[in-house]
């Protein structure tokens, strides 16, 4: 198992949420003209700026400032917006990118150990997912990627900053987390768990800005009522309290999430990467994978994949050093890489997950030009979720008339804590593809 030297070495900075940290907990940024809002559950919102309504649920997301929200008839209660960081480990800094000419002639397969240890080919001769649809809600993954296939009429843009969807105007991390769930098969590059799906982006990041709150809310709406099977979130906010504003945060989440749930869309959410026990980390909260019906995932990796030794120092389902826990905070494990933090080996990064990458370019006045489009590694809870995703999306296909709770219940019931590890790290157990269908 990860010693405790790599498991303790991100702490909690706190300045996940907001950007404004009060000891060890998260404070909510405090916004003028943006809020949440519950409503009553009839009437409208006329007379206030609505920036997203959310059919399915009594909630929106409004332009107003506080008295113009006190004096509507309709508003039950409100809150200002907030945002959430993507809290990937900083060994995703470090970690090289390949261009992608340099593999047109020889696919990638044979370095994604998590593809090779989930046997996501045997699972293949089953079904690669065609049927379903699963939606990215991250930074926006790249449509133009030659390894991909996005439904760009699907996509959306909810952050309002004009640089439309499919495309990665907010960062790598979409394309990236895309890739792991749904890169073509295609005879090049790498390969996806279901590449068959119907991957939709849902864009809630901005260039050099963190996510909004809201637009975050929205896009889980949006995933479920355009019938999206799973909807995949590899983001977070920790330590939230879960007293005061915190308690209404939880609140419209629970909601939100509920209505997903209930209409069949599967939330594969990270579990966080803050080497933090969720079990016992008392008045706070991990936003949004602790809402209800969340699909917790934590993330394992080896540590001496390809480095050039004989075996493996720690095998693909041991926990990653930075990697949340809790036994009933967590649903499933799955790969999301590792790292050695002492190591001198100049191949460590062959640990973290491949993938596909698009990186936005801006002129000098911040106008979108376009990508460049490769390949590279990255570690993170962020890439244990879409490894869920794309097994959900197996499960779905082999089994259309599975509902949301249906397709979870499948995943967990095929995964199995390994032997001699700790159950706080797998929940149900690490990820089994092919068991589950």
């Amino acid at each position: 198992m990860s010693d405790v030297n790599r498991r303790t070495f991100l702490t909690t900075s706190g300045t996940v949420l907001g950007g404004i940290a009060t000891g060890a907990t998260v404070t909510a940024a405090t916004r003028t003209d943006r809020f949440i809002v519950q409503t009553k559950g009839r009437g409208d919102l006329r007379g206030l700026d609505v920036v997203h309504e959310m059919p399915g649920v009594d909630l929106a997301v409004v332009r107003a400032s506080k008295n113009e929200l006190r004096r509507a008839k309709t508003v039950k209660e409100f809150a200002p917006d907030v945002e959430i960081d993507l809290d990937d480990p900083d060994v995703n800094a470090q970690a090289p990118t390949v261009d992608e000419s340099s593999v047109e002639d020889e696919p990638f397969y044979g370095l994604q150990w998590d593809k090779q240890d989930l046997d996501v080919a045997k699972a293949h001769e089953t079904t690669e997912g065609e049927g379903t649809r699963v939606t990215i809600i991250d930074t926006g993954v790249a449509g133009g990627h030659p390894d991909l296939d996005v439904n760009e009429d699907l996509s959306r843009n909810f952050t309002g900053d004009g640089f439309g969807a499919a495309n990665p105007a907010g960062g790598y991390h979409g394309t990236h987390v895309g890739g792991i769930v749904a890169a073509l098969d295609n005879g090049k590059g790498v390969i996806g768990t279901a590449p068959d799906t119907d991957l939709v982006d849902c864009r809630v990041f901005s260039p050099s800005s963190l996510a909004s709150f809201a637009d975050i809310l929205a896009a889980v709406v949006y995933s479920t009522n355009i019938d999206a099977d799973v909807a995949n979130l590899s983001l977070g906010a920790y330590p939230v309290p879960r007293q005061g504003q915190g308690s209404f945060y939880g609140k419209v989440l629970n909601s939100v999430m509920t209505y997903a749930n209930k209409e069949g869309t599967l939330l594969a959410i990270a579990a966080g990467n803050d080497s933090a026990d969720l079990q016992h980390d008392k008045n706070v909260i991990s936003l949004p994978n602790e809402g209800a019906q969340a699909c917790s995932v934590a993330a394992t990796g080896p540590i001496g994949f390809n480095w050039g030794d004989q075996g493996l120092a720690s095998p693909p389902e041991s926990p990653a050093f930075y990697t949340n826990y809790g036994t009933n905070a967590i649903t499933l494990a799955a790969p999301g890489g590792d790292a050695d933090l002492e190591t001198d080996n100049p191949l460590w990064y062959l640990d973290l997950v491949l993938s596909t990458v698009a990186e936005p370019e801006f002129d000098g006045d911040g106008n979108y030009l376009g990508a460049s489009y490769s390949y590279g590694w990255a570690a993170g809870t962020s890439m244990a979720a879409p490894n869920v995703a794309g097994a959900a999306a197996l499960v779905k296909s082999a089994n259309p008339n599975y509902n949301a709770n249906q397709v979870e219940s499948a995943l967990k019931r095929a995964a199995d804590v390994p032997e001699d590890y700790d159950k706080a790290y797998y929940g149900g157990g690490y990820l089994n593809i092919v068991d589950a269908l």
